[in-house]
């Protein structure tokens, strides 16, 4: 009896100490599917977590409800919500979708009092939205970033602004904002002293005033990041002057003529850059304090492939570039002899320019930019080669993301099987994958190599891959950690194959298909119907755009879409008419 209880005093003794050393332990564990594997173990740790989570972030509005959410973790300090699909950006989905912001700031507003940093993607944002914001968490809200959203005016910012004087980050980038006037930021300028990042950068924000700017850079002197809209640079001398503190700035165009910036002096710390318009003549300013650069954004630049190459070999401590293909691969030969300390790359497709990226400059990057993380690229042509070098020397690869351009030559080397098998073997810290060819680009054979070596990518977008239903099923087979699969141009995968393929994905949270082999009535999807799976339906339908304000209106066809996704708050109330839900309970035949 004696022994019996000593034993069991020990073991009582040895659970309180574990239980003392994992709470001191499980604050320090930031990684969100650490947090998911320790909340698993037993229901003493999954309260541990519930009660210390700092930041969650949410990559669906309604895969949960603003409630239940507070419940499981209800000292929230950070929050991202993400509302419409990442096809919006690219004017896929119906503007009507959904993604309503006010739901959750309604529990914001009467529950999460340790709320300091919010952040929307995506979102439908009202000015009622942001009052009610400001008025209950102005005191204490450190960051608010409104990323990609719309719906608000700068009626509504000018609430952030009165109400939240503590505001360390205010991000308004590439939101749609209904301007009225510029009293937001004369508000800002005149009620914040802490404020570091200020971003309104490609917004329609344009009645601002200089003088505004310059105060909230003489009131501000923590201020290190601001990206704005199109300014004359030569108004912002003043700007300059006062914002000693700054390392980043993007916006600025460039209507003088280019003596009159010698007299533009941008603060020491400046080392992430970003003009807009700037051209061949103003590039001798640029190359004076290129060599302190880490960050260089050129996408809306007016330089040729001459320029890039002259300014890329005055950066030898760059690890950020963005910029279009028009670096071509003369830009990317530079870039490997001269940025060893590059970590991300962004090329986007641009307009009617003659040099284009192909093998021949990721090869020449790949050999000479060996600690890349990120790189996300537009090519005119490439080989299974080229795929494979960068798979031999691109270990530290964490994102890859690769659009082979529908032009008219003739590309040798399909299909890239082989180079595809051999990067994703080589690059096997990759966590985020994108493959976007043409017909005939991988067959089924390279995308089952897709799912076979792609064991730790968690987000991923095709296009164009494959060639049957067999191949998608063999890709089902791989991907252990696949959470979101987005697919376009695959018009030879069945609904059947794709709901089959949804199933076989243990792991999958989130599915969107755009152009695929759609029946008649969108039954066969219901094969992938499982409790707390939430399936809709978009119909194709003719979208009417028009670019250019001068330019012809036109009709394009949009194909039907899936987009399916877990979800713990039930079906959505707030369908559009555009789109189709589908119950298997309630499912009718249309």
């Amino acid at each position: 009896m004696a022994a019996a209880a000593a034993t069991e005093d020990r073991s009582a003794r040895r659970n309180r100490l574990v239980d003392e050393v994992l709470d001191c332990v499980i604050p320090y564990i930031d990684d969100p599917k650490d947090r998911d594997a320790v909340s698993q173990v037993c229901k003493c740790w999954y309260e541990l977590d519930s009660l210390t989570r700092k930041h969650v972030t949410i990559a669906l509005c309604y895969t949960t409800t603003p409630a239940r959410l507070r419940r499981r973790f209800p000292h929230l300090e950070s929050l991202k919500l993400k509302g419409k699909p990442r096809a919006a950006m690219f004017n896929l989905i119906p503007e009507d979708w959904g993604g309503h912001v006010t739901p959750w700031v309604l529990e914001i507003n009467q529950y999460f009092d340790c709320l300091k940093s919010l952040h929307f993607r995506r979102m439908i944002v009202k000015d009622n939205d942001l009052l009610l914001l400001a008025q209950s968490r102005g005191p204490v809200l450190h960051s608010l970033k409104l990323d990609k959203c719309c719906g608000f005016s700068t009626d509504g910012l000018l609430h952030v602004s009165r109400f939240c004087r503590n505001l360390r980050v205010l991000l308004l980038e590439e939101s749609s904002i209904d301007e009225k006037d510029g009293e937001w930021l004369h508000e800002l300028a005149l009620s914040n002293t802490v404020l570091e990042s200020l971003n309104f950068y490609l917004t329609d924000v344009a009645a601002v005033k200089i003088e505004d700017l310059e105060l909230l850079a003489k009131n501000c002197p923590n201020l290190v990041s601001v990206k704005i809209t199109e300014y004359e640079i030569s108004n912002l001398v003043n700007f300059f002057r006062q914002a000693s503190s700054l390392e980043e700035f993007c916006g600025g165009i460039y209507n003088e003529e280019p003596e009159i910036y010698s007299a533009v002096s941008l603060p020491a710390k400046l080392c992430r850059l970003g003009l807009t318009y700037i051209g061949k003549n103003e590039l001798p300013m640029m190359l004076m304090f290129a060599a302190a650069l880490t960050k260089l954004d050129l996408l809306y630049a007016l330089l040729d492939t001459d320029d890039h190459c002259m300014l890329i070999q005055k950066c030898p401590n760059l690890e950020v570039l963005e910029t279009r293909n028009v670096i071509g691969d003369r830009g990317l030969e530079v870039l490997g002899s001269c940025c060893k300390r590059l970590k991300r790359l962004r090329i986007e497709r641009g307009d009617d320019e003659g040099e284009t990226v192909s093998h021949r400059g990721l090869i020449a990057l790949s050999e000479g930019c060996s600690e890349l993380e990120y790189l996300a690229v537009y090519v005119s042509d490439i080989t299974n080669a080229s795929l494979e070098h960068m798979g031999t020397h691109l270990r530290n690869l964490c994102d890859f993301r690769l659009v082979l351009l529908d032009q008219e030559e003739k590309i040798t080397d399909l299909p890239l099987d082989r180079g595809v098998q051999a990067l994703l073997r080589g690059c096997d810290k990759l966590k985020r994958f994108a493959l976007y060819l043409r017909r005939g680009g991988l067959t089924d054979v390279g995308l089952s190599y897709i799912g076979q070596y792609s064991q730790n990518v968690r987000w991923m977008l095709l296009g164009a891959v494959g060639e049957t239903d067999e191949g998608l099923l063999e890709f089902a087979k791989g991907c252990p950690n696949l959470q979101k699969l987005e697919m376009r141009g695959c018009s030879f995968f069945s609904e059947h194959a794709l709901a089959v393929a949804a199933t076989q994905l243990t792991s999958l949270r989130y599915l969107w298909v755009q152009g695929y082999g759609a029946s008649p009535t969108g039954r066969d999807l219901l094969a992938m119907a499982r409790p707390f799976w939430n399936i809709e339906l978009i119909p194709s339908r003719r979208v009417v755009v028009n670019n250019n304000m001068d330019g012809p209106v036109v009709s394009v066809h949009h194909p039907a879409h899936i987009l399916a996704y877990y979800s713990l708050a039930g079906q959505r109330s707030d369908f559009p008419d555009t789109v189709v839900p589908l119950d298997p309970a309630t499912f009718v035949e249309p």
